[in-house]
Order: C-alpha cells, then structure tokens, then sequence
C-alpha cells in the first residue's frame, strides 16, 4: 500500500482564492475592509517573517492589515492597554498576539484580554468553552484546518476511530472537541499514555502534534489509516549541509506505506493554519458587522 498524499499547501490556496472572494463580497456589503490586527513584541526571527507571511497573505486576499510592533522591554500594562485599543477599534475585526511573548510577559493573562468576538486564534478562555459547547465561536486555526483536510479526503466522519497524539491547548485539545463534534470516537494520547502504539494502532484516523522527530512509526499504524503530521522539527545537519531538514512527527517515509492517506512535513498543515487565520478574520467580519457569516466558510 502506498498513500494518498494530502496536499495541504493545495487546499490552502483553494481556501485563500475563497476568502479573497467572500472579502469583496463583505467589503460591498459593509463598506470597509475585513480587518486583521497582528501584535508582534520583541525580535524573534522567526515570529518577525511569521508576522509579515501573515500581513502579506491578508492583503492579498482583499482584507486591511494592522501590524503592531513593540520593543521586548514592554510592559504588560502597555501591552494590555494596546489589546483593549484594538478591542475597541471598529476597522478591526481579529486580534492576532504572536506567540511566544518575551520572558516577563503573562501571555495568559495578554490572550484573555482580548474580546472572543476577535479572538481569530481561538485561544480565549471564552472560545475554548464555546467549542466544548458546541456554540458558535472561533477556533484555534491549526486544528481546524486539520479537520478541513480530514473532510475532504474522507467525508462523513462519524464512528470513525480517532486518536489525537499530543493534549496542547493550541492544537491537541480543540483537536479532541472538533472530532467528537464530528461524531468521531476519540482518545487524546499523550507522554503518560501506557502502551501508546497499541492506542494508536487501533485508529482511523490519527493526529500527531508532539514535536519530537519521527515518534510515530510505521508498526503503530492500521493499514488505511489517514494520518495528519502537525510536527514541523528539524533534523541536525548531515555532513557538509548547512541546515538539517524539516520533519513532522511521523515517521513519514514507512508511514507512507502502511496508511491510506498522509499529510507531508512540509507542504501539508502548515499551509492551512494561515488560510484558517483569513478564514476566521472575514468569519469574525461578519459577525461583528451583522451580517450572515457566508456558508463557503
């Protein structure tokens, strides 16, 4: 047997041409842009071409993009008073705080402070609730459009056997809800897990988000299995190589030839956690506009 490759880099291209044109739509509708607020404190590397991928990819889906750069030495009471600022503004319709926050920082305390309704990350304490619920709300872009990439290979996924390897609250968790909403059968595996490939082993469907290198090996699979690989981990450089290349959590090479379908590391999740980002920030547009949140989203 050998996999089906799931393209997520495809269907997030798909999924961005969508937005930018529900985005006009909203544009027409409620006289202004979508509005998209990205908050970036300090100097990491790899959160500052994060930030701009991000402002990048919203204005060219059509919607207004707001960056706010602030020094590493900021205060919390500046950076709350920032996030009540953009609260309040009505041309913002999301509210991204990049993560991780300088040492000094609560970031707890910082992602509470923004309001659910623009919460595009889906980390509030109110929008983790509303998705145990079942109520409408926003959820964590990376789970979400893990599900997406589910729906489309397999459809219907009720009764299926799903194991979710790993219980962060930016991916594990919203994971765990957004399959049982999906009427899956779902165990959440993780460091204190006994006898962790015999779990796996009996899944439909599994979901790895851990970040150790290749954990999941070819043996811990049932034969068809659809396997989504959230890790993204570099491997130490091999001789004479200059960086080490990227991987995801399972092992993807033999895992290839023992499931039904895979997402590859890279070129599979990653590409659908900022198309579910404009996704989510044209959804919160509507709903804070008043107007019907489009069913192509």
């Amino acid at each position: 047997m050998t996999a089906a490759i799931i393209d997520g880099k495809a269907f997030a291209a798909k999924l961005r041409e969508r937005v930018g044109e529900l985005a006009a739509g909203f544009e027409a509708q409620a006289g202004r842009k979508a509005g998209l607020a990205v908050v970036l404190v300090g100097d990491d590397p790899a959160s500052q071409v994060y930030v701009a991928s991000k402002a990048k990819q919203t204005v060219a889906c059509g919607m207004a993009s707001f960056e706010h750069r602030l020094p590493a030495d900021t205060s919390q009471g500046d950076l709350e008073a920032l996030v009540d600022r953009l609260n309040a503004d009505p041309s913002v319709d999301g509210i991204l705080v990049q993560l991780p926050l300088p040492k000094g920082l609560d970031e707890q305390a910082v992602v509470a402070r923004i309001s659910p309704d623009k919460d595009v990350d889906g980390l509030t304490p109110t929008s983790t609730g509303r998705l145990a619920l079942g109520l409408p709300g926003l959820v964590p872009c990376t789970p979400l459009g893990s599900l997406m990439l589910l729906k489309d290979r397999l459809g219907d996924l009720s009764g299926m056997d799903a194991v979710v390897i790993g219980r962060s609250i930016l991916v594990g968790k919203p994971m765990a809800q957004l399959l049982l909403a999906e009427n899956c059968t779902v165990t959440v595996a993780h460091s204190r897990t006994r006898d962790l490939p015999d779990v796996v082993r009996r899944a439909d469907i599994v979901v790895a988000a851990v970040g150790r290198a290749e954990m999941v090996k070819p043996d811990w699979l049932k034969p068809g299995a659809t396997v989504i690989d959230v890790g993204i981990n570099r491997l130490p450089p091999e001789p004479g190589a200059e960086k080490g290349r990227l991987v995801g959590d399972v092992d993807y090479a033999g895992a290839s030839e023992v499931a039904g379908a895979i997402t590859p590391v890279p070129g599979g999740v990653g590409p659908m956690t900022i198309a579910v980002l404009l996704r989510n920030t044209l959804v919160a547009a509507h709903r804070n506009a008043g107007l019907a949140v489009p069913a192509e989203l």
